[in-house]
Parts: C-alpha cells; sequence; structure tokens
C-alpha cells in the first residue's frame, strides 16, 4: 500500500508543481486558447497543461515500480500520444491524422503484448479471441482516447472525470491483485487533481487534446492490462462502466444526431452538461454534477466487480436504464442541433 500512497501523492504535487511552469511556456510559445464561436472560454488561456499531467504521472511511476515489459509499453504508447496532443494544440491536426496517431499509439500497446486476449463467457469458460484481439485492443483504446476529449468541454470537467475514473480502476487493481495497473491508475488520478486545482472554473489553463487524449489513453491502457485481464465474467462490464461517464455521454451524442438525421461529427448543444447548463446551473455547478454521476457509476463498477453474475445483470440493466431515463429527461437525444459555429463548447466536438 506504500506504494500507491507514494505514487499518488508524488504525481499529484509534481503535476502541481510543473503546471504553472507549463502555463509560463505555453503562454511564452504562443499555446493559448483563444476566444471564438466554438470556445466556451472568454478570454485567452494557455493550453497543452496535459504535459504537466505528464511529468507528474511520468515521474510517480517511475519511482513507484521498476520497468517491465507491460509498463515500458503503455509509457512509450502514452508518450507517443502527448506528442500527436501537442501538435494538435499548436497546429491543429486534421480528423484523420490525430486517428492516425491514435492507431500508432493502440498499436505500440499490442506490440508490448498489451492486448485484449480473451472474452468471459457467461455461460462458462472463456472465449479466446486469437487475432480478433488486436483490432478490438485498438477500437477500445482509439474509443476511450476520443470520448475523453469529447467531453472536455467546461473548465475542470475531462480532469475531474479522469480522475474519478482512474481512481475506480486503481480500486479495482486492487480487488484483482493487479499491482502494475494499480499503480498506474493511482498515478493518473494524483496528477488529475493536482492539475485541476488550475483547471478548475476560471481555469487558469487548459489540458489541451494533449491532457485529454493522453489521459483517456492511460486509462484505456490500464484497463486492458488491468481489468479486462480478469476471469470474472463481469470482465467487459466493470471499465466500461469505471469510464461511463464519457463512454454514454458519447453514445448518447451517435444517437442524438443519428435521430436529427445530422452527421455524427457535428458539434452540438446536446452534451451531458451543455443540457444541466441549459437548465440554469452555472459551469461549477454542472461540473460537479458531472463528477457525481462519475462517482456513481464507479461506485456501481466496484460493486458489480465483486458481485455474481445474476447479481451484475441486474445491476447493470438498473443503471443503463437509469441512464437513458435521465438522458431523455434532460431532453439529450432531441435537442435541435446548432449551425456551425453556433456552439460554444470548447472540446472539438
Amino acid at each position: 500500500m506504500q506504494a500507491y500512497i507514494s505514487a499518488f501523492f508524488a504525481s499529484l504535487i509534481i503535476t502541481y508543481l510543473s503546471t504553472p511552469l507549463i502555463r509560463k511556456t505555453a503562454l511564452a510559445i504562443g499555446a493559448v486558447d483563444k476566444p471564438g464561436a466554438r470556445r466556451i472560454n472568454t478570454r485567452p488561456v494557455p493550453t497543452i497543461g496535459g504535459v504537466a499531467i505528464y511529468i507528474g504521472f511520468l515521474t510517480a511511476v517511475l519511482l513507484a515500480t521498476s520497468f517491465n515489459r507491460v509498463l515500458t509499453g503503455i509509457i512509450l504508447g502514452g508518450t507517443f500520444i502527448l506528442l500527436v496532443g501537442i501538435l494538435d494544440d499548436l497546429y491543429e491536426l486534421s480528423p484523420r491524422m490525430k486517428l492516425c496517431g491514435q492507431i500508432i499509439a493502440a498499436c505500440i500497446l499490442i506490440l508490448f503484448g498489451i492486448k485484449v486476449e480473451f472474452i468471459t463467457n457467461p455461460f462458462g469458460g472463456m472465449i479466446y479471441l486469437g487475432y480478433w484481439g488486436i483490432p478490438l485492443t485498438i477500437l477500445w483504446t482509439v474509443g476511450i482516447t476520443n470520448t475523453l476529449n469529447l467531453v472536455d468541454g467546461l473548465d475542470g470537467l475531462a480532469a475531474g472525470v479522469s480522475a474519478i475514473a482512474a481512481l475506480t480502476l486503481f480500486f479495482v487493481g486492487l480487488q484483482e491483485g493487479q499491482v502494475i495497473a494499480a499503480i498506474i491508475a493511482i498515478a493518473l488520478a494524483g496528477s488529475s487533481l493536482g492539475f485541476l486545482k488550475f483547471n478548475f472554473n476560471p481555469a487558469e489553463i487548459f489540458m489541451g487534446d494533449t491532457g485529454a487524449m493522453f489521459s483517456g489513453f492511460i486509462l484505456a491502457a490500464v484497463s486492458v492490462a488491468g481489468a479486462l485481464k480478469s476471469a470474472a465474467a463481469v470482465t467487459l462490464v466493470v471499465p466500461f462502466l469505471a469510464l461511463g461517464f464519457p463512454i454514454f455521454d458519447t453514445i448518447f451524442a451517435i444517437v442524438r444526431r443519428l435521430y436529427n438525421g445530422k452527421p455524427i461529427g457535428e458539434a452540438d448543444h446536446g452534451h451531458i452538461h451543455h443540457r444541466l447548463l441549459a437548465l440554469g446551473m452555472n459551469q461549477r455547478q454542472a461540473v460537479l454534477s458531472v463528477y457525481g454521476i462519475s462517482l456513481g457509476l464507479g461506485l456501481m463498477a466496484l460493486i458489480i466487480n465483486g458481485s455474481r453474475l445474476q447479481e451484475a445483470l441486474v445491476l447493470l440493466t438498473l443503471v443503463i436504464v437509469g441512464l437513458i431515463f435521465g438522458a431523455w429527461k434532460l431532453g439529450i437525444f432531441t435537442v435541435e442541433l446548432p449551425s456551425e459555429g453556433a456552439t460554444l463548447e470548447k472540446s472539438n466536438v
């Protein structure tokens, strides 16, 4: 337990101390998010704050544990996706270029043996995926990397959600006795919280795609190396709920845009945080409400991970029905999509 505590506080303190330095660097090189029709900030705000998250995370992990194949693959893949994020924040890469970068990062994981190898059969035994594990790992990694990036629409939203998801995966790692996965998860939680001090409304710095993609990638990687390695019947359910908020918000966005006959990639005002703002909440209230949702999903993931299959299925059904009902009451599925240029969200979608 000492290693976990050390990793958490080391990543938190190092990120906390390095964020002001990264902020000054961002200002010096012109890495600034300027106000615009598709931005929620009303003043220029330094970006590439994800570099501070990376510094705290990497230092803590290296101090807490020794290198092995899994850790090497996650660090190399995370470093690569961080560089892609920096380039995107500085030069606005095309969606195709970003996707290619995310796929390459996922392939780095696979080269180091970090992939989904089996799916537990609820009726007994395991279904080994063989080569099918490669595309599934790429799909999962790229998907989670993007879902966290897509919810980065309010000050402190992505950093807080990332911290909660990482803490959930940490406790799952403890339940399953997966030391490396637990250390990686707790280090990301600490660095996210250390950055949140400067990113919460009103934000002094944004994590940018640099931080959102890096955090999403690490969450995806640690779930593959940890929760998805479990032989429990709820193998797929636990990481799905641990990362539940960005996953469900993205699914709801896809359904909403298809329902309205709009392109899936078109920006709109239908994300959960937008609907909370439409109810009259301010940014802080909306973000804290999302934190509450994420905490609830994280707790359900931990409960389900320790439950029998039948109990887990009942709990999962209740969670999904509750989320769909709540989304419907918020108008998430049918909200009218604004024309291009009318949206205020800071994220790309």
